[in-house]
């Protein structure tokens, strides 16, 4: 990428096309020309994501269904058959609510609700369950007949209301569940709390000895609980998707005939002026009218300092304005600014199927039919055992229907990958493709562009005193006079020694496009730029021969003088290819930079194997060379001439400021300007698959384990729905260890 073309773009980096980011997810372009997003209040396990999924993708017209269990929504594309109405009408069909997509209150309110009524519930339960408790104690201390029939009775009266408000939350998506024809991961936890309390009922009406109200309504407490604890961890766990729709603001000053009005976001328009006030969080994309402020980035970029920003330039909504007022002309507002955007391509990244999800979705749904034939087996093989004792075989039944339920597999990977995604996005790391993770920890070969993606794509002054104080007055004053890259680093330069520098009085000055700035020294011709222009008889000659950059310098008819530049690294970058070397990735350095400049590069940065003089196919045949020997490679890069060699690698990079066709063609971009994200996302990868691959393990451990134990009737229904509880848990709180 050569100076020229570094882009001054938006402060926010998210600003990419969505419709690219599945272009690395291995899914065909299909004929899909709508696409729609319906939120799920009522969705909560990967029974419920399934479900959705394979019922909408029956329907005519719709190429692809994703379900987003964090953010609680779905996403619909199709080819215009299907409309909003008859979209829901079919999730209706399905079970389960479907309301227009609303972000602000995804963001914060749906999830509270939900919480709040599952607390309740379970409060409801916790205090029956004691009651109910002390009341079994004076049968358990030898009540009989008569008194314990009494006993019985009102621990029937305090149960059953109990039972029918406490498990609404399971019945309810059973019920649903049967409905559609489906057998959801609540049907047999709420067949067996049915079955608890109706085989205690049965023995106190008939003046039993033995009745499980206790135990129905514990059971129903320890699955609230579970279901609960559950809601708080993936509360915690929270998307990266969810914190940039945290990051909108619904509301802003408009200024207009009347003077100030504050107006819903969605209303503004383009070319509007809003109010930005110190203290505030930017509700818009736009461009400043007027003002100087201090904007903090930190929760889009990673970037922890404030930038200085005035008139003429760009603000990207979820921005913080912090000093002072500044009038905004709109840009893009509501679901076009660029905040959206990255929101969408995060949740896309987030709903993204890998290898394992697939697995994970292919088990849970062979699972589902079997836990209901493991539990008819053990009913009808104690049955055969006891002679005939109902009691005791619908109790293991019930245990083998609640420790079955495969809810801890089907949050394998789910709980992984928005744990991951929402630690990345605080490092300043943004994952467009649900599979780069994936991708990304099998990694053993690292490619590099130079300029823009290890240096900064900024010219940096070496030794501005080289030539003393007098020459570099003159070179700065002609410098001010350009806005060439080079020239401006010169002034920047120049200015650096402000105190010491004369200030000659340089006029007449003149920019020559392509050649260099002209000017008056008093009676003295001055000129800074190319030599082939400031002084062509000296082309040629040995000294005047340098392999750096440079611009020269000519005072009336003396010799040029050279002021040569450097590109600055990237912060992080000396450091982050000697972590790679250090655990054995090969790194390779490809540039279409002369041979010079990406020789230093390599020699400050301590990559050993390096080319220049590459061009876009040249770079793109050489990661294929990699690929077929075998090597898992990563490409890095910023311009438009490593696009084709992103596209080739089996996971790609690109910095914040990469031109906008490097952008789309990345499965990460990284909002900050430290390299060092890499490391921690080639980290955070690993780490992944190895959470990922550990709740696969436990999930099959806590099946190999439970189920025997269930089976041969060493499990009660109590046992069994703390098991089932713990697994999910367990599951979810191994994910949230990558925070």
């Amino acid at each position: 990428m050569s100076l020229s073309e570094a882009p001054s773009g938006m402060a926010c980096p998210g600003c990419i096309a969505a419709s690219a980011s599945l272009s690395r997810a291995g899914k065909p372009a299909g004929p899909a020309t709508h696409e729609v997003q319906l939120a799920l209040p009522s969705v909560h396990c990967a029974g419920c994501i399934s479900a959705v999924e394979r019922g909408l993708l029956a329907l005519p017209g719709i190429s692809e269904a994703r379900v987003n269990l964090t953010l609680k929504r779905v996403r619909i594309k199709h080819d215009g058959q299907q409309t909003v109405e008859s979209l829901t009408a079919a999730l209706g069909g399905l079970g389960y609510e479907a309301l227009p997509l609303d972000m602000v209150a995804l963001s914060g309110t749906a999830s509270d609700a939900a919480g709040r009524d599952l607390l309740m519930r379970l409060g409801v339960a916790g205090f029956a369950m004691m009651n109910i408790m002390l009341l079994s104690v004076a049968v358990w201390s030898g009540a009989a007949d008569a008194t314990r029939d009494v006993f019985h009775l009102i621990s029937g009266a305090i149960a059953l209301p109990t039972v029918a408000f406490s498990g609404q939350p399971f019945f309810r998506n059973a019920w649903t569940a049967l409905r559609s024809g489906r057998l959801a991961m609540d049907v047999p936890i709420s067949l067996a709390i049915l079955l608890a309390t109706g085989l205690s009922l049965w023995e106190t009406l008939h003046s039993g000895e033995h009745a499980y109200f206790d135990a129905a309504v514990m059971l129903t407490f320890f699955l609230l609980a579970g279901r609960y604890l559950d809601h708080r961890t993936r509360a915690v766990a929270r998307s990266a998707a969810q914190e940039l729709a945290a990051l909108e603001v619904p509301r802003a000053i408009r200024l207009g005939a009347d003077g100030e009005e504050i107006v819903d976001v969605s209303s503004l328009h383009l070319g509007d002026t809003v109010l930005l006030k110190p203290g505030g969080r930017v509700p818009v994309d736009g461009l400043i009218l007027s003002g100087e402020s201090e904007i903090d980035r930190s929760l889009l970029t990673g970037e922890s300092l404030p930038v200085v920003v005035g008139p003429k330039a760009m603000l990207s909504a979820g921005e913080v304005n912090l000093t002072g007022p500044l009038l905004v002309e709109v840009t893009a507002a509501g679901k076009d600014t660029s905040l959206a955007r990255m929101a969408d391509l995060v949740a896309i990244a987030e709903e993204a199927r890998s290898h394992y999800t697939s697995l994970a979705d292919r088990a849970a749904r062979a699972y589902a039919p079997a836990v209901h034939v493991f539990a008819l087996a053990a009913f009808v093989t104690w049955m055969w055992l006891t002679g005939g004792d109902v009691r005791v075989a619908i109790n293991i039944a019930a245990a083998v229907l609640i420790i079955t339920c495969p809810c801890a597999l089907g949050l394998a990977v789910p709980a992984v990958v928005t744990a991951a995604s929402g630690r990345l996005f605080r490092r300043g790391v943004l994952i467009k493709s649900g599979t780069a993770l994936e991708r990304l920890a099998k990694v053993d070969t690292v490619v590099f562009d130079k300029t823009g993606t290890l240096t900064v794509g900024a010219p940096d002054l070496v030794d501005p005193m080289r030539h003393g104080a007098a020459a570099l007055g003159v070179a700065s004053a002609l410098a001010t006079g350009s806005g060439h890259p080079l020239a401006k680093a010169l002034a920047i330069g120049g200015r650096s020694f402000a105190k010491d520098l004369p200030e000659p009085t340089v006029s007449n000055i003149r920019e020559v496009p392509g050649y260099g700035i002209e000017g008056q020294l008093g009676a003295t011709p001055v000129k800074l730029g190319r030599l082939t222009w400031v002084a062509p008889e000296f082309l040629g000659k040995e000294f005047f021969a340098l392999s750096e950059t440079a611009t020269w310098l000519r005072i009336g008819e003396q010799d040029p003088l050279p002021y040569t530049f450097s590109d600055a690294l990237r912060p992080g970058a000396k450091a982050l290819i000697q972590q790679l070397i250090d655990q054995g990735v090969h790194v390779h350095l490809l540039s279409g930079d002369t041979a010079a400049a990406v020789s230093d590069t390599a020699e400050r940065t301590g990559i050993v194997t390096w080319q220049a003089d590459v061009d876009p196919m040249q770079k793109a045949a050489f990661v294929r060379s990699l690929k077929a020997e075998g090597r898992h490679v990563l490409m890095v890069g910023d311009g438009l001439n490593d696009t084709a060699a992103l596209t080739e690698a089996d996971v790609s990079i690109s910095p914040a400021s990469a031109l906008d066709a490097a952008r789309v063609a990345s499965d990460i971009v990284l909002m900050g300007k430290d390299l060092m994200a890499v490391s921690e996302t080639l980290r955070i990868a690993r780490k992944s698959t190895r959470r990922i691959q550990e709740n696969f393990a436990l999930a099959a451990l806590y099946n190999v384990v439970a189920i025997p134990l269930a089976f041969m009737g060493l499990v009660t229904p109590l046992l069994a729905a703390l098991a089932m509880s713990l697994s999910s848990i367990t599951v979810t709180l191994n994910a949230l260890r990558l925070r």
